[in-house]
């Protein structure tokens, strides 16, 4: 057998042992250096594989190894495809938007035909979320009903059932097996998302619940209402362990930041605040829309230097990083900040109506 051959069986042997079990691996080889006439290292492998040297291989073992070999071949070059098509992704959520077709950013926004129309909900959907493992979509609705779909099928799955009067957000714990849900009945309900049964209900505001999020740790619930609160509840118990004031009107929605020492909040008196979770104190209170501030969204760590990157933010100049915050509001503007400083970096203008929608911040820089 020359250097080269022998490399090539090398090589196949390394390739295949994750394909092939040990017995079949050995018995493939040998066909193959005997259907090609390397005699001697035909004898030496069995020999060295402890193979039966007067047993003859079975036909099925004939040309297994190229068979496998062509299959190691094609998904190599799937893997490439693959990696080729993630990098594209990669820079395209970089520079906000297709780099492969150039499209005007107006060809950006989803155009029918849909991959799926999911029908189910007999009155406005208020909230769609997605499960943090699984290929699953919870939606919340006006209906007093919360539904499960399987978004790669396009199936419907179950309705969750308890609330009475519109259901107004919802939210996953980061392992998924927790899902909160506020609704305008003033109650917040934590649900077993594996039994999908409701575990606690807890009652204490005065209004409509207009927002709810479980924190980063898993312990503690927040919620905001139309009574101009934002109160924090014990997972465990249920118990509301702490109440945060000082909006002066309908508190829209409530989110802590990413390791949860931060909550942001926004409200109908045009204001976002920003608060710190263990002691209650208001660290900012940004002031600059000029209408009811419906949705906001933290920015990742992993946006960060991104957004420093694109802003003439006063952090660049004091040395201070974020952390950043997203706004969205009916004066028909989104504007970030930077909390460290209370400043609004930018404001972003497009929207014809009401910004109502939460925004996002995707984790690579992209908004």
């Amino acid at each position: 057998m020359s250097g080269k051959d022998y490399q090539i069986c090398c090589f196949l042997f390394l390739s295949l042992s994750l394909s092939l079990s040990l017995c079949v691996r050995n018995r493939a080889i040998a066909d193959y250096l005997r259907s090609n006439g390397y005699e001697e290292a035909y004898s030496t492998f069995k020999k060295e594989a402890e193979l039966d040297m007067n047993e003859e291989l079975d036909k099925k073992y004939a040309g297994l190894l190229e068979k496998k070999w062509t299959s190691v071949i094609r998904l190599q070059k799937k893997v490439m495809e693959l990696e080729s098509k993630l990098n594209e992704a990669k820079e395209e959520i970089t520079l906000g938007g297709p780099v492969a077709q150039k499209r005007d950013p107006k060809e950006w926004i989803p155009r029918p035909p849909e991959r799926y129309a999911l029908s189910g909900h007999r009155s406005p959907v208020t909230r769609v979320i997605f499960h943090p493992v699984f290929s699953v979509m919870v939606t919340s609705s006006e209906d007093a009903t919360i539904k499960v779909w399987d978004y790669e099928a396009g199936d419907f799955e179950r309705t969750l059932k308890g609330h009475t009067d519109s259901v107004q957000d919802i939210s996953f714990d980061q392992t998924g097996k927790l899902l909160a849900s506020c609704s305008a009945d003033m109650t917040i309900k934590l649900w077993d998302f594996q039994g999908f049964e409701c575990i606690r209900t807890m009652h204490g505001h005065d209004h409509n619940v207009s927002s709810v999020a479980i924190m980063p740790n898993g312990d503690h619930i927040v919620s905001a209402s139309r009574d101009k609160t934002i109160k924090m509840w014990e997972v465990a118990t249920g118990y509301c362990v702490k109440t945060f004031t000082g909006h002066r009107e309908w508190v829209r929605m409530v989110r802590p930041n990413q390791d949860g020492s931060l909550i942001a909040s926004c409200s109908n008196d045009q204001t976002v605040r920003v608060w710190v979770a263990t002691s209650k104190e208001c660290k900012a209170e940004l002031r600059e829309h000029e209408h009811v501030v419906e949705c906001i969204a933290w920015a990742p760590d992993t946006a960060h230097p991104t957004i420093l990157e694109a802003t003439s933010s006063e952090s660049k100049k004091n040395g201070k990083s974020g952390p950043f915050l997203l706004s969205g509001s009916r004066d028909k503007t989104i504007k970030m900040w930077d909390i460290s400083t209370g400043m609004c970096l930018m404001t972003l203008v497009g929207h014809d109506n009401w910004v109502c929608v939460t925004c996002s911040i995707l984790p690579l820089g992209g908004s």
